[in-house]
Protein backbone atom coordinates (compact mmCIF):
# COMPACT_ATOMS: atom_id res chain seq x y z
CA UNK A 1 0.00 0.00 0.00
CA UNK A 2 3.08 2.39 -0.64
CA UNK A 3 2.09 6.33 -2.04
CA UNK A 4 3.98 7.64 -4.38
CA UNK A 5 4.24 11.45 -5.67
CA UNK A 6 1.58 11.77 -8.24
CA UNK A 7 -0.08 8.36 -7.91
CA UNK A 8 -2.87 6.99 -5.14
CA UNK A 9 -1.55 2.82 -4.89
CA UNK A 10 -4.67 2.57 -2.72
CA UNK A 11 -7.86 2.43 -5.28
CA UNK A 12 -10.29 2.87 -2.45
CA UNK A 13 -9.99 6.70 -3.30
CA UNK A 14 -13.63 7.17 -4.38
CA UNK A 15 -14.87 9.23 -6.73
CA UNK A 16 -17.63 11.18 -5.54
CA UNK A 17 -19.91 11.64 -8.65
CA UNK A 18 -19.96 7.37 -9.17
CA UNK A 19 -19.03 6.43 -6.13
CA UNK A 20 -17.19 4.05 -7.94
CA UNK A 21 -13.55 2.86 -6.97
CA UNK A 22 -11.14 4.66 -9.40
CA UNK A 23 -7.25 5.47 -9.42
CA UNK A 24 -6.62 9.30 -8.27
CA UNK A 25 -4.32 10.21 -11.00
CA UNK A 26 -6.16 12.60 -13.26
CA UNK A 27 -5.86 16.38 -12.88
CA UNK A 28 -8.88 18.88 -11.71
CA UNK A 29 -9.81 22.17 -12.95
CA UNK A 30 -9.85 25.53 -11.14
CA UNK A 31 -12.60 26.76 -13.79
CA UNK A 32 -16.02 28.47 -13.17
CA UNK A 33 -18.91 28.86 -15.30
CA UNK A 34 -17.16 32.05 -16.70
CA UNK A 35 -13.30 31.08 -16.97
CA UNK A 36 -11.59 28.31 -18.94
CA UNK A 37 -8.72 29.02 -17.05
CA UNK A 38 -7.13 25.34 -16.26
CA UNK A 39 -5.71 23.26 -13.04
CA UNK A 40 -1.94 22.90 -13.41
CA UNK A 41 -1.32 19.33 -13.92
CA UNK A 42 1.05 19.55 -10.84
CA UNK A 43 0.58 16.01 -9.17
CA UNK A 44 0.66 16.01 -5.37
CA UNK A 45 2.50 13.18 -3.33
CA UNK A 46 -0.82 11.43 -1.20
CA UNK A 47 -0.36 9.44 2.00
CA UNK A 48 -2.08 6.49 1.53
CA UNK A 49 -6.01 6.45 1.72
CA UNK A 50 -8.57 4.75 3.40
CA UNK A 51 -11.97 3.72 3.40
CA UNK A 52 -15.25 5.55 3.18
CA UNK A 53 -16.93 5.53 6.40
CA UNK A 54 -19.98 6.63 4.30
CA UNK A 55 -20.37 2.99 2.75
CA UNK A 56 -20.85 1.42 6.33
CA UNK A 57 -24.02 0.25 8.03
CA UNK A 58 -24.75 3.75 10.62
CA UNK A 59 -26.61 1.53 12.77
CA UNK A 60 -23.50 -1.50 13.17
CA UNK A 61 -21.56 -0.77 16.31
CA UNK A 62 -17.49 -0.42 16.26
CA UNK A 63 -15.82 -3.47 17.50
CA UNK A 64 -13.12 -1.21 20.04
CA UNK A 65 -12.54 2.91 20.38
CA UNK A 66 -9.38 3.46 22.34
CA UNK A 67 -6.77 5.77 22.71
CA UNK A 68 -3.23 4.93 24.23
CA UNK A 69 -0.93 7.37 25.66
CA UNK A 70 2.95 6.70 26.24
CA UNK A 71 4.49 8.65 28.27
CA UNK A 72 6.31 12.24 27.39
CA UNK A 73 9.14 12.32 25.09
CA UNK A 74 11.04 15.89 24.45
CA UNK A 75 10.75 16.46 20.73
CA UNK A 76 8.66 15.13 17.56
CA UNK A 77 11.68 12.93 16.27
CA UNK A 78 11.53 10.84 19.96
CA UNK A 79 7.70 10.92 19.06
CA UNK A 80 7.59 9.33 16.16
CA UNK A 81 9.94 6.48 17.20
CA UNK A 82 8.15 5.53 20.18
CA UNK A 83 4.65 5.82 17.70
CA UNK A 84 6.79 3.69 15.38
CA UNK A 85 7.26 0.87 17.57
CA UNK A 86 4.18 0.79 19.22
CA UNK A 87 2.62 0.77 15.87
CA UNK A 88 4.55 -2.77 14.73
CA UNK A 89 3.52 -3.95 18.10
CA UNK A 90 0.25 -3.91 16.90
CA UNK A 91 0.95 -5.53 13.75
CA UNK A 92 2.32 -8.19 15.45
CA UNK A 93 -0.71 -8.27 17.68
CA UNK A 94 -3.72 -7.43 15.94
CA UNK A 95 -6.69 -7.44 18.24
CA UNK A 96 -9.93 -9.92 18.10
CA UNK A 97 -12.46 -7.48 16.40
CA UNK A 98 -13.76 -7.01 12.67
CA UNK A 99 -13.83 -3.87 12.99
CA UNK A 100 -11.92 -0.82 15.26
CA UNK A 101 -10.65 2.60 16.00
CA UNK A 102 -7.65 3.37 17.54
CA UNK A 103 -5.50 6.14 18.52
CA UNK A 104 -2.05 6.21 19.65
CA UNK A 105 -0.81 9.77 21.45
CA UNK A 106 2.89 11.09 22.98
CA UNK A 107 2.95 13.80 24.70
CA UNK A 108 5.72 16.10 23.46
CA UNK A 109 7.76 18.51 26.18
CA UNK A 110 7.32 21.50 24.26
CA UNK A 111 5.10 23.66 22.11
CA UNK A 112 4.83 23.16 18.53
CA UNK A 113 2.99 25.19 16.30
CA UNK A 114 0.42 23.00 14.08
CA UNK A 115 0.43 24.82 11.45
CA UNK A 116 4.52 24.63 11.56
CA UNK A 117 3.89 21.37 11.95
CA UNK A 118 1.89 20.76 8.79
CA UNK A 119 4.03 23.00 6.57
CA UNK A 120 7.30 21.02 7.45
CA UNK A 121 4.93 17.92 5.95
CA UNK A 122 5.15 19.34 2.07
CA UNK A 123 2.29 18.26 -0.07
CA UNK A 124 1.33 15.16 1.81
CA UNK A 125 -2.63 14.89 0.84
CA UNK A 126 -5.25 14.72 2.30
CA UNK A 127 -4.38 16.87 5.00
CA UNK A 128 -6.48 19.52 7.50
CA UNK A 129 -5.88 22.39 9.96
CA UNK A 130 -8.05 23.68 12.23
CA UNK A 131 -7.53 26.10 14.50
CA UNK A 132 -10.32 27.28 17.61
CA UNK A 133 -10.73 31.09 18.94
CA UNK A 134 -8.47 32.29 21.77
CA UNK A 135 -8.00 29.39 24.31
CA UNK A 136 -9.05 31.06 27.21
CA UNK A 137 -12.73 30.41 25.74
CA UNK A 138 -12.74 27.03 26.37
CA UNK A 139 -13.24 24.83 28.44
CA UNK A 140 -12.15 21.79 27.08
CA UNK A 141 -8.63 20.72 28.71
CA UNK A 142 -6.53 17.91 27.94
CA UNK A 143 -4.06 15.57 29.76
CA UNK A 144 -0.57 15.73 30.07
CA UNK A 145 1.26 13.16 31.39
CA UNK A 146 4.42 13.89 32.30
CA UNK A 147 5.73 11.00 34.73
CA UNK A 148 5.08 8.33 32.38
CA UNK A 149 2.28 6.69 34.66
CA UNK A 150 -0.72 6.69 32.24
CA UNK A 151 -3.26 6.74 35.36
CA UNK A 152 -1.34 10.26 37.30
CA UNK A 153 -2.43 13.36 35.66
CA UNK A 154 -0.27 16.11 36.48
CA UNK A 155 -1.25 19.04 34.29
CA UNK A 156 -3.92 19.87 31.98
CA UNK A 157 -3.50 22.09 28.76
CA UNK A 158 -5.69 23.51 26.69
CA UNK A 159 -6.29 22.39 23.08
CA UNK A 160 -5.24 24.95 20.29
CA UNK A 161 -4.78 23.80 17.04
CA UNK A 162 -4.68 20.43 14.85
CA UNK A 163 -3.11 19.70 12.42
CA UNK A 164 -3.19 16.00 10.41
CA UNK A 165 -2.01 14.18 7.30
CA UNK A 166 -3.95 11.18 5.80
CA UNK A 167 -7.26 9.53 6.79
CA UNK A 168 -7.80 6.94 8.93
CA UNK A 169 -11.28 6.67 7.80
CA UNK A 170 -12.84 9.86 5.82
CA UNK A 171 -16.50 10.46 4.57
CA UNK A 172 -17.52 11.88 1.19
CA UNK A 173 -20.00 11.61 -0.75
CA UNK A 174 -22.12 13.43 -3.59
CA UNK A 175 -25.37 13.41 -2.06
CA UNK A 176 -26.26 15.78 0.22
CA UNK A 177 -25.12 15.15 3.84
CA UNK A 178 -27.90 13.30 5.99
CA UNK A 179 -28.64 11.71 8.90
CA UNK A 180 -27.00 8.29 8.17
CA UNK A 181 -23.86 10.31 7.38
CA UNK A 182 -23.49 12.31 10.49
CA UNK A 183 -24.26 8.26 12.34
CA UNK A 184 -21.34 6.88 9.91
CA UNK A 185 -19.17 9.47 11.64
CA UNK A 186 -20.77 9.32 14.80
CA UNK A 187 -19.67 5.42 14.59
CA UNK A 188 -15.93 6.00 15.08
CA UNK A 189 -16.01 8.12 18.10
CA UNK A 190 -16.38 7.87 21.37
CA UNK A 191 -16.95 10.38 24.65
CA UNK A 192 -14.31 7.93 25.80
CA UNK A 193 -11.74 9.38 22.96
CA UNK A 194 -12.41 12.54 22.78
CA UNK A 195 -9.22 14.04 20.79
CA UNK A 196 -10.68 11.60 17.94
CA UNK A 197 -12.62 13.67 15.35
CA UNK A 198 -13.76 13.70 12.45
CA UNK A 199 -12.57 17.42 10.45
CA UNK A 200 -14.16 18.89 7.50
CA UNK A 201 -16.90 20.27 5.59
CA UNK A 202 -20.17 20.59 4.02
CA UNK A 203 -21.49 22.34 0.58
CA UNK A 204 -23.20 25.53 0.85
CA UNK A 205 -26.16 24.67 -1.19
CA UNK A 206 -26.03 21.02 -1.60
CA UNK A 207 -29.06 21.01 -4.38
CA UNK A 208 -26.40 22.82 -6.85
CA UNK A 209 -24.25 21.39 -9.24
CA UNK A 210 -20.86 20.38 -8.24
CA UNK A 211 -18.02 22.67 -10.44
CA UNK A 212 -14.99 20.75 -11.16
CA UNK A 213 -13.00 23.21 -8.91
CA UNK A 214 -14.79 21.64 -6.07
CA UNK A 215 -15.72 17.87 -6.99
CA UNK A 216 -12.93 16.19 -5.06
CA UNK A 217 -14.83 17.51 -1.31
CA UNK A 218 -17.80 15.87 -2.83
CA UNK A 219 -21.44 17.49 -1.19
CA UNK A 220 -18.99 17.46 2.51
CA UNK A 221 -15.62 15.42 2.91
CA UNK A 222 -14.52 14.85 6.64
CA UNK A 223 -11.19 12.99 7.41
CA UNK A 224 -10.21 11.27 10.95
CA UNK A 225 -6.36 12.16 10.39
CA UNK A 226 -3.51 9.36 9.98
CA UNK A 227 -1.19 11.27 11.57
CA UNK A 228 -1.18 14.66 13.56
CA UNK A 229 -0.03 17.01 15.82
CA UNK A 230 -2.12 18.93 18.47
CA UNK A 231 -0.78 21.85 19.75
CA UNK A 232 -1.61 22.45 23.55
CA UNK A 233 -0.63 25.50 25.39
CA UNK A 234 2.58 24.97 27.12
CA UNK A 235 3.11 21.72 24.89
CA UNK A 236 2.17 19.37 22.26
CA UNK A 237 0.72 16.19 21.34
CA UNK A 238 1.71 13.82 18.21
CA UNK A 239 -0.84 10.87 17.78
CA UNK A 240 -1.50 8.28 14.92
CA UNK A 241 -4.57 6.52 14.39
CA UNK A 242 -5.44 3.83 12.43
CA UNK A 243 -9.30 2.22 11.75
CA UNK A 244 -10.21 -0.67 10.07
CA UNK A 245 -13.38 -2.87 9.12
CA UNK A 246 -13.82 -5.73 7.53
CA UNK A 247 -17.48 -4.94 6.42
CA UNK A 248 -15.93 -2.35 4.12
CA UNK A 249 -13.15 -4.60 2.72
CA UNK A 250 -10.21 -2.82 4.88
CA UNK A 251 -9.14 -5.18 6.86
CA UNK A 252 -6.77 -4.27 10.44
CA UNK A 253 -3.68 -5.19 8.60
CA UNK A 254 -4.09 -2.81 5.68
CA UNK A 255 -4.80 -0.12 7.52
CA UNK A 256 -1.79 -0.81 9.95
CA UNK A 257 0.53 -0.61 6.14
CA UNK A 258 -1.80 2.29 5.31
CA UNK A 259 -0.59 4.21 8.64
CA UNK A 260 3.53 2.82 8.11
CA UNK A 261 3.38 4.19 4.58
CA UNK A 262 2.54 7.68 5.58
CA UNK A 263 4.50 7.68 8.85
CA UNK A 264 7.68 6.78 6.38
CA UNK A 265 6.76 10.26 4.36
CA UNK A 266 6.17 12.68 7.79
CA UNK A 267 9.18 14.65 8.91
CA UNK A 268 10.20 15.32 12.06
CA UNK A 269 12.22 18.70 11.23
CA UNK A 270 9.56 21.78 12.08
CA UNK A 271 10.47 25.41 11.34
CA UNK A 272 8.65 28.08 12.16
CA UNK A 273 6.65 29.70 9.53
CA UNK A 274 7.48 33.38 9.19
CA UNK A 275 4.21 35.49 8.98
CA UNK A 276 4.77 37.25 6.60
CA UNK A 277 5.42 36.38 3.23
CA UNK A 278 7.05 37.78 0.03
CA UNK A 279 5.05 39.77 -1.98
CA UNK A 280 3.43 37.72 -5.37
CA UNK A 281 2.36 39.73 -8.55
CA UNK A 282 -0.93 39.31 -9.23
CA UNK A 283 -0.77 38.57 -13.31
CA UNK A 284 -4.80 39.01 -13.63
CA UNK A 285 -7.83 40.02 -11.40
CA UNK A 286 -10.95 38.95 -12.70
CA UNK A 287 -14.23 39.00 -10.77
CA UNK A 288 -16.93 37.20 -11.04
CA UNK A 289 -19.59 38.93 -10.87
CA UNK A 290 -17.98 42.21 -12.57
CA UNK A 291 -19.20 45.34 -11.25
CA UNK A 292 -21.81 45.88 -13.62
CA UNK A 293 -23.26 42.66 -13.20
CA UNK A 294 -23.04 42.93 -9.61
CA UNK A 295 -25.22 46.39 -9.96
CA UNK A 296 -27.83 44.16 -11.60
CA UNK A 297 -27.90 41.44 -9.03
CA UNK A 298 -28.28 43.65 -6.57
CA UNK A 299 -31.04 45.91 -8.16
CA UNK A 300 -33.29 43.24 -9.59
CA UNK A 301 -32.76 41.54 -5.67
CA UNK A 302 -33.95 44.86 -4.55
CA UNK A 303 -36.71 44.67 -6.28
CA UNK A 304 -37.59 41.00 -5.42
CA UNK A 305 -37.67 42.69 -1.60
CA UNK A 306 -39.73 45.76 -2.32
CA UNK A 307 -42.34 44.10 -4.21
CA UNK A 308 -45.96 44.10 -3.02
CA UNK A 309 -46.61 40.52 -0.76
CA UNK A 310 -42.93 39.05 -1.49
CA UNK A 311 -42.23 37.45 1.68
CA UNK A 312 -38.37 37.75 0.55
CA UNK A 313 -36.32 40.00 3.24
CA UNK A 314 -32.80 39.60 2.99
CA UNK A 315 -30.64 37.62 0.85
CA UNK A 316 -26.78 37.27 0.75
CA UNK A 317 -25.30 37.83 -2.79
CA UNK A 318 -21.47 36.86 -3.01
CA UNK A 319 -18.21 37.45 -5.35
CA UNK A 320 -15.55 34.87 -6.58
CA UNK A 321 -12.68 36.88 -7.02
CA UNK A 322 -9.86 35.02 -9.70
CA UNK A 323 -6.86 35.73 -8.51
CA UNK A 324 -3.61 34.72 -11.14
CA UNK A 325 -0.16 35.01 -9.62
CA UNK A 326 3.02 35.35 -11.10
CA UNK A 327 4.35 32.77 -8.38
CA UNK A 328 2.83 29.84 -6.83
CA UNK A 329 1.06 30.69 -3.47
CA UNK A 330 1.45 28.26 -0.43
CA UNK A 331 -1.85 28.53 1.49
CA UNK A 332 -0.36 27.81 4.76
CA UNK A 333 2.10 30.39 4.19
CA UNK A 334 -1.12 32.71 3.60
CA UNK A 335 -2.80 30.94 6.39
CA UNK A 336 -0.21 31.97 8.72
CA UNK A 337 -0.44 35.73 7.85
CA UNK A 338 -4.06 35.14 8.51
CA UNK A 339 -3.53 34.58 12.00
CA UNK A 340 -1.63 37.27 12.92
CA UNK A 341 -4.65 39.14 12.48
CA UNK A 342 -7.16 36.11 13.31
CA UNK A 343 -8.01 37.48 16.59
CA UNK A 344 -11.48 36.21 17.74
CA UNK A 345 -11.61 34.07 14.80
CA UNK A 346 -11.16 30.35 13.16
CA UNK A 347 -8.39 29.02 10.79
CA UNK A 348 -9.00 26.30 8.86
CA UNK A 349 -7.24 24.28 5.86
CA UNK A 350 -8.82 21.00 4.23
CA UNK A 351 -6.96 19.87 0.92
CA UNK A 352 -8.18 16.25 -0.18
CA UNK A 353 -5.81 14.52 -2.59
CA UNK A 354 -5.37 16.35 -5.82
CA UNK A 355 -7.47 19.12 -5.09
CA UNK A 356 -7.09 22.87 -4.04
CA UNK A 357 -6.73 23.99 -0.07
CA UNK A 358 -9.23 25.70 1.00
CA UNK A 359 -8.29 27.77 3.73
CA UNK A 360 -9.79 31.24 5.81
CA UNK A 361 -10.10 33.00 8.61
CA UNK A 362 -13.58 33.07 9.60
CA UNK A 363 -14.93 35.21 12.87
CA UNK A 364 -18.51 33.85 12.97
CA UNK A 365 -19.40 30.44 14.78
CA UNK A 366 -22.20 28.67 13.45
CA UNK A 367 -22.16 26.46 16.90
CA UNK A 368 -20.18 24.86 19.70
CA UNK A 369 -21.70 21.70 21.31
CA UNK A 370 -20.26 20.06 24.27
CA UNK A 371 -23.01 17.63 26.21
CA UNK A 372 -26.41 19.02 26.72
CA UNK A 373 -24.78 22.62 26.47
CA UNK A 374 -24.58 24.76 23.09
CA UNK A 375 -23.46 28.06 22.00
CA UNK A 376 -24.36 30.24 18.65
CA UNK A 377 -24.11 33.87 17.51
CA UNK A 378 -25.53 36.47 15.39
CA UNK A 379 -23.31 38.48 13.25
CA UNK A 380 -24.38 40.96 10.73
CA UNK A 381 -22.99 44.07 9.67
CA UNK A 382 -20.08 45.13 8.56
CA UNK A 383 -17.93 48.58 8.67
CA UNK A 384 -14.04 49.20 8.58
CA UNK A 385 -12.18 49.74 11.37
CA UNK A 386 -10.83 53.63 12.12
CA UNK A 387 -7.54 54.95 11.75
CA UNK A 388 -7.57 56.57 14.90
CA UNK A 389 -9.46 55.16 18.53
CA UNK A 390 -12.08 58.14 18.13
CA UNK A 391 -12.73 57.46 14.17
CA UNK A 392 -13.27 53.80 15.31
CA UNK A 393 -15.66 54.52 18.03
CA UNK A 394 -17.26 56.96 15.11
CA UNK A 395 -17.62 54.01 13.26
CA UNK A 396 -18.55 52.18 15.80
CA UNK A 397 -21.40 54.34 16.70
CA UNK A 398 -22.28 54.62 13.11
CA UNK A 399 -22.71 51.28 12.67
CA UNK A 400 -24.97 50.59 16.29
CA UNK A 401 -27.26 53.22 14.75
CA UNK A 402 -27.79 52.06 11.58
CA UNK A 403 -31.46 51.46 10.77
CA UNK A 404 -30.40 49.03 7.36
CA UNK A 405 -27.59 47.35 10.02
CA UNK A 406 -30.28 46.80 12.62
CA UNK A 407 -32.78 45.49 10.20
CA UNK A 408 -30.06 42.55 9.06
CA UNK A 409 -28.60 42.03 12.26
CA UNK A 410 -32.20 41.51 13.97
CA UNK A 411 -33.47 38.82 10.98
CA UNK A 412 -29.84 36.97 11.94
CA UNK A 413 -30.21 37.26 15.64
CA UNK A 414 -34.35 36.80 15.47
CA UNK A 415 -33.50 33.51 13.22
CA UNK A 416 -30.86 31.75 15.10
CA UNK A 417 -32.76 31.80 18.18
CA UNK A 418 -36.37 30.32 16.73
CA UNK A 419 -33.98 27.66 15.23
CA UNK A 420 -32.37 26.60 18.94
CA UNK A 421 -36.01 27.32 20.52
CA UNK A 422 -36.94 24.12 18.77
CA UNK A 423 -33.99 21.51 19.42
CA UNK A 424 -33.18 23.09 23.62
CA UNK A 425 -35.85 23.79 26.89
CA UNK A 426 -33.79 27.31 26.94
CA UNK A 427 -32.46 29.32 25.16
CA UNK A 428 -30.61 33.13 26.67
CA UNK A 429 -29.16 35.58 24.05
CA UNK A 430 -27.92 38.96 24.75
CA UNK A 431 -30.59 42.00 25.00
CA UNK A 432 -28.37 44.34 23.21
CA UNK A 433 -26.47 44.01 20.55
CA UNK A 434 -22.95 44.58 21.02
CA UNK A 435 -19.66 45.21 18.53
CA UNK A 436 -17.02 42.55 17.34
CA UNK A 437 -13.97 44.47 16.72
CA UNK A 438 -11.71 42.34 14.13
CA UNK A 439 -8.68 43.77 13.11
CA UNK A 440 -10.11 45.37 9.77
CA UNK A 441 -14.12 45.07 9.87
CA UNK A 442 -16.10 45.27 12.68
CA UNK A 443 -19.71 43.87 12.91
CA UNK A 444 -23.13 43.84 14.78
CA UNK A 445 -22.38 40.77 17.15
CA UNK A 446 -25.05 38.96 20.08
CA UNK A 447 -23.94 35.34 21.74
CA UNK A 448 -26.68 32.97 22.12
CA UNK A 449 -26.49 29.72 24.46
CA UNK A 450 -29.02 26.76 25.25
CA UNK A 451 -29.45 23.46 26.82
CA UNK A 452 -30.53 20.57 24.47
CA UNK A 453 -33.31 18.29 25.13
CA UNK A 454 -30.93 15.21 23.97
CA UNK A 455 -27.38 15.26 23.11
CA UNK A 456 -28.73 13.34 20.03
CA UNK A 457 -29.92 16.64 18.33
CA UNK A 458 -26.29 17.60 17.07
CA UNK A 459 -27.66 16.27 13.36
CA UNK A 460 -30.62 18.73 14.05
CA UNK A 461 -28.46 21.50 14.98
CA UNK A 462 -26.47 21.44 11.96
CA UNK A 463 -29.01 20.89 9.96
CA UNK A 464 -31.26 24.04 11.09
CA UNK A 465 -28.71 26.55 11.94
CA UNK A 466 -27.30 25.89 8.08
CA UNK A 467 -27.40 28.11 6.09
CA UNK A 468 -27.70 30.95 8.61
CA UNK A 469 -29.47 34.63 7.17
CA UNK A 470 -25.66 36.15 7.77
CA UNK A 471 -24.91 33.86 4.58
CA UNK A 472 -27.97 33.39 2.49
CA UNK A 473 -30.47 34.97 3.46
CA UNK A 474 -34.33 35.00 4.90
CA UNK A 475 -36.40 33.34 3.87
CA UNK A 476 -34.03 30.35 3.67
CA UNK A 477 -35.62 28.63 0.93
CA UNK A 478 -36.32 31.75 -0.99
CA UNK A 479 -33.47 33.62 -0.57
CA UNK A 480 -31.18 30.04 -1.58
CA UNK A 481 -33.54 29.99 -4.70
CA UNK A 482 -32.44 33.69 -5.70
CA UNK A 483 -28.65 33.29 -4.77
CA UNK A 484 -29.01 29.88 -7.25
CA UNK A 485 -30.64 31.75 -10.10
CA UNK A 486 -27.90 35.11 -9.45
CA UNK A 487 -24.72 33.98 -8.96
CA UNK A 488 -22.93 32.04 -12.00
CA UNK A 489 -20.20 30.22 -9.97
CA UNK A 490 -20.35 27.48 -7.50
CA UNK A 491 -19.62 28.79 -3.40
CA UNK A 492 -19.06 25.13 -2.62
CA UNK A 493 -17.99 24.81 1.13
CA UNK A 494 -17.61 28.84 0.89
CA UNK A 495 -20.38 29.96 3.45
CA UNK A 496 -20.92 26.22 5.03
CA UNK A 497 -20.05 24.42 8.09
CA UNK A 498 -16.61 23.63 8.70
CA UNK A 499 -15.28 22.00 11.36
CA UNK A 500 -15.32 18.74 13.62
CA UNK A 501 -17.33 16.20 15.24
CA UNK A 502 -16.04 14.59 18.46
CA UNK A 503 -17.38 12.30 21.36
CA UNK A 504 -19.96 14.20 22.63
CA UNK A 505 -18.86 17.44 21.61
CA UNK A 506 -18.32 19.08 18.16
CA UNK A 507 -17.71 22.66 17.19
CA UNK A 508 -18.23 24.21 13.42
CA UNK A 509 -17.70 27.89 12.28
CA UNK A 510 -19.17 29.29 9.10
CA UNK A 511 -16.58 29.34 5.94
CA UNK A 512 -16.33 32.77 5.07
CA UNK A 513 -13.63 35.04 4.63
CA UNK A 514 -11.74 31.98 2.67
CA UNK A 515 -10.25 30.91 -0.23
CA UNK A 516 -9.54 27.98 -2.37
CA UNK A 517 -5.75 28.36 -4.04
CA UNK A 518 -4.60 25.70 -6.14
CA UNK A 519 -0.71 25.75 -7.05
CA UNK A 520 0.28 27.09 -10.53
CA UNK A 521 -3.04 29.26 -10.78
CA UNK A 522 -3.44 31.20 -7.93
CA UNK A 523 -6.13 31.54 -6.04
CA UNK A 524 -10.29 32.28 -5.89
CA UNK A 525 -11.14 34.48 -2.87
CA UNK A 526 -15.13 34.62 -1.57
CA UNK A 527 -16.87 37.29 0.23
CA UNK A 528 -20.64 38.04 0.31
CA UNK A 529 -22.80 40.83 1.76
CA UNK A 530 -26.34 41.38 2.83
CA UNK A 531 -28.66 42.81 0.40
CA UNK A 532 -32.10 43.97 2.54
CA UNK A 533 -34.19 46.93 2.16
CA UNK A 534 -32.01 50.38 2.11
CA UNK A 535 -29.12 48.27 0.30
CA UNK A 536 -26.72 50.58 -2.38
CA UNK A 537 -25.13 48.13 -4.31
CA UNK A 538 -21.73 50.02 -4.28
CA UNK A 539 -21.95 50.49 -1.05
CA UNK A 540 -22.28 46.94 -1.01
CA UNK A 541 -19.69 46.37 -3.50
CA UNK A 542 -17.14 48.12 -1.34
CA UNK A 543 -17.98 45.89 1.51
CA UNK A 544 -17.07 43.10 -0.31
CA UNK A 545 -13.38 44.43 -0.88
CA UNK A 546 -13.07 45.28 2.31
CA UNK A 547 -13.52 41.53 3.27
CA UNK A 548 -11.36 40.28 0.43
CA UNK A 549 -8.77 43.13 1.59
CA UNK A 550 -6.90 40.49 4.39
CA UNK A 551 -6.13 38.23 1.27
CA UNK A 552 -5.07 40.90 -1.09
CA UNK A 553 -2.97 42.53 1.08
CA UNK A 554 -0.42 39.82 0.38
CA UNK A 555 -0.05 40.29 -3.08
CA UNK A 556 1.13 43.64 -5.42
CA UNK A 557 -1.16 44.59 -7.48
CA UNK A 558 1.16 45.59 -10.17
CA UNK A 559 2.82 43.48 -13.20
CA UNK A 560 6.50 42.88 -11.99
CA UNK A 561 8.52 44.58 -15.33
CA UNK A 562 10.21 41.85 -17.11
CA UNK A 563 13.66 42.93 -19.22
CA UNK A 564 14.41 41.47 -22.32
CA UNK A 565 17.46 41.90 -24.37
CA UNK A 566 16.90 41.57 -28.29
CA UNK A 567 18.90 43.61 -30.32
CA UNK A 568 17.21 46.25 -27.77
CA UNK A 569 16.08 46.69 -24.23
CA UNK A 570 12.29 45.90 -24.38
CA UNK A 571 9.93 46.79 -20.94
CA UNK A 572 7.07 44.60 -20.98
CA UNK A 573 4.35 45.30 -18.47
Amino acid sequence: MAATAGRCMNPRFMDPESMKCTISSSPSSFSSRQSQVQFSNQRHQFCSMSMNGCQSEPSAPIGTIETRTFPPVLTPALGMDRLNSAISEMKSEPPPFDSGIIRLEVPIQQQIEAIDWLHAQKELLPRCFFSGRNPSQYSDRFIDYTNGNNRSPSVEHRLISVAGVGSAVYFRHSHPFSLDDWRSIKRFLSKKCPLIRAYGAIRFDAQAEISSEWRSFGSFYFIVPQVELDELEGSSMLATTVAWDTALSWKYGESITALQSTLQQVSSMVTRLQKEVPYTYILSNNYIPSKVYWDVAVNRSLQMINRKNSPLIKVVLARSTRVVTSTDIDPLAWLACLQVEGGNSYQFCLQPPDAPAFIGNTPEQLFHQKGYDICSEALAGTRARGRSEAMDLQIENDLLSSAKDHQEFTIVRECIRRKLEAVCVRVSLEAKKAIRKLPRVQHLYAPLTGRLRSEDDEFKVLSSLHPTPAVCGFPTEEARILIAETEMFDRGMYAGPVGWFGGGESEFAVGIRSALVERGLGALIYAGTGIVDGSNSSLEWEELELKTSQFMKLMKLEVPLQITTKGSVTIIN
